[in-house]
């Protein structure tokens, strides 16, 4: 008699392959997830301060372009990256929260560190870690533990820039410590308001707090009652300012196969014939901030003179950003996108109607409780012909049954579909797609998941996305 495996029946069994990397990964999660998660928050950066000290202070060994802003800061933060990378600069990148791995928080040369390296930095931290702990009321939270790693990193590379992204606001934030040659604020809209505080204005003096003296601070088109917040801390710290449909911005856009076709005002002239491989006006409006962010960093603007064209084109060309509109499957068509606010799905909304042009497009939608959902929801009524809600597996979640309720108000209760678990929902939400559907090759029928970032990298994950 034999086993399944072809083995005989009474011989022992194979032993169980060990995954080392994966088991060390494991275990330095677990030292980092028992810190106050990064949704906690206390406003200082004296915790980091203390760490970065003991460690040489790392993040003043290269410069670096921070951003910041409510919408659009991971998306532009790539584009950053992949342009500095086709000029041949030697780029690190920092950004949050991370779609399925914490590795790929921290970038060297467009590629998240590897595991080995992850761990090593870790526990290179570790005994500092507990020094600073010591000394202090509160221990080091899991965000200002990431960040310090990630500054780290760079330094031990090394760098030439390092790209950062604001985890949470900008003034407190642990990644301020360091001072942005460059400062991206990207739209400041609604989002962490009992953090940020309830109205546009507080939450971009918070942001504003990433512009520091002699920088070059680059605005995105901001609402009305943001944009004078920014300028007071520019003016307040002697620092030059670029707006978005003053001194740069986007000339021309054309939706082509797969992306757009975009002609971009920069600070030093115009760059035509740019593709860019991300769907929506607003990845366009990202891009030129990305664009006069490193026109900026490189000393351009006025007479210096434009960056070199084929090189802006090759680096629009190569950059990616997962989990934003991301196609993962076709036959029906799955989009995955993170977005998680009001003007994010709207953002979103606006670009799935422009992009694709399903017959038939059903939503998947999983959100963290403390969002505003109904506003999301609101957002996203009027493309979608039927929406499945359920959960993610945040300890933040918010439960599907309390989800349904807010969406039966918006959609009504004949297009909700309930369903405890992501697979499930993603399942249902296909075959809902599938029915109503179309095989027109230009129109058919489309899923979109989305919600929250951590809905976007579970399902990435359930799909098998690379």
């Amino acid at each position: 008699m034999t086993a399944p495996d072809g083995r005989p029946e009474d011989a022992p069994a194979a032993p169980r392959r060990v995954d080392p990397v994966g088991a060390e990964l494991a275990r330095v999660e677990a030292a980092l997830a028992a810190r106050w998660p990064e949704s906690k928050i206390v406003p200082t950066t004296a915790r980091i301060r203390s760490l970065l000290e003991l460690l040489g202070n790392p993040q003043a060994t290269y410069p670096v372009i921070h951003l910041t802003g409510t919408n659009g800061k991971t998306s532009t933060a790539r584009m950053v990256d992949a342009l500095l990378r086709a000029f041949g600069v030697r780029v690190g990148r920092m950004t949050s929260p991370h779609l399925v791995s914490v590795t790929e928080r921290i970038a060297v040369d467009g590629e998240a560190i590897a595991a080995e390296e992850f761990v090593r930095s870790y526990d290179e931290l570790a005994p500092y870690l507990h020094l600073v702990d010591q000394g202090q009321d509160v221990p080091l939270v899991y965000f200002e533990v990431l960040t310090a790693m990630g500054y780290a990193a760079f330094a031990d590379a090394p760098v030439e820039v390092a790209v950062v992204e604001v985890g949470l606001g900008g003034r407190w934030d642990a990644t301020n410590v360091a001072d942005g040659q460059v400062s991206v604020i990207t739209p400041v809209e609604y989002d962490h308001t009992a953090l940020l505080g309830g109205t546009l204005a507080e939450i971009a003096t918070e942001k504003a707090g990433i512009i520091k003296p002699a920088a070059t601070a680059i605005l995105a088109a901001q609402p009305p009652e943001v944009l004078p917040v920014l300028l007071a801390q520019a003016a307040e710290v002697g620092a030059s300012v670029a707006r978005q449909g003053l001194e740069f911005g986007v000339a021309d856009r054309r939706i082509g196969v797969g992306g757009q076709q975009l002609r971009l005002r920069g600070l030093a002239g115009e760059y035509d014939e740019v593709f860019l491989p991300l769907h929506g006006a607003f990845q366009a409006q990202n891009a030129a901030c990305a664009l006069a962010a490193v026109e900026a960093f490189f000393g351009r603007g006025g007479s210096t003179g434009r960056l070199d064209p084929e090189l802006v084109r090759e680096g629009f060309a190569a950059v990616r950003s997962p989990g934003r509109l991301e196609v993962v499957r076709t036959a029906p068509t799955v989009l995955l996108d993170a977005a998680h606010n009001p003007a994010g799905m709207t953002a979103t909304a606006a670009a799935v109607g422009e992009a694709f042009g399903f017959r038939r497009l059903v939503a998947v939608v999983a959100t963290l409780a403390d969002k505003d959902v109904r506003g999301m929801l609101v957002a996203l009524e009027p493309v979608v012909d039927e929406v499945v809600v359920t959960e993610n597996r945040s300890y933040r979640r918010l439960p599907a049954d309390e989800l349904a309720a807010i969406a039966v108000a918006v959609f009504g209760a004949g297009r909700v579909t309930v369903e405890l678990r992501l697979d499930d929902a993603i399942e249902a939400a296909i075959r809902l797609a599938e029915e109503g559907g179309t095989n027109h090759p230009l129109g058919g029928a489309g899923v979109l998941v989305t919600g929250s970032v951590v809905t976007a990298g579970e399902a990435r994950t359930l799909l098998g996305a690379r």
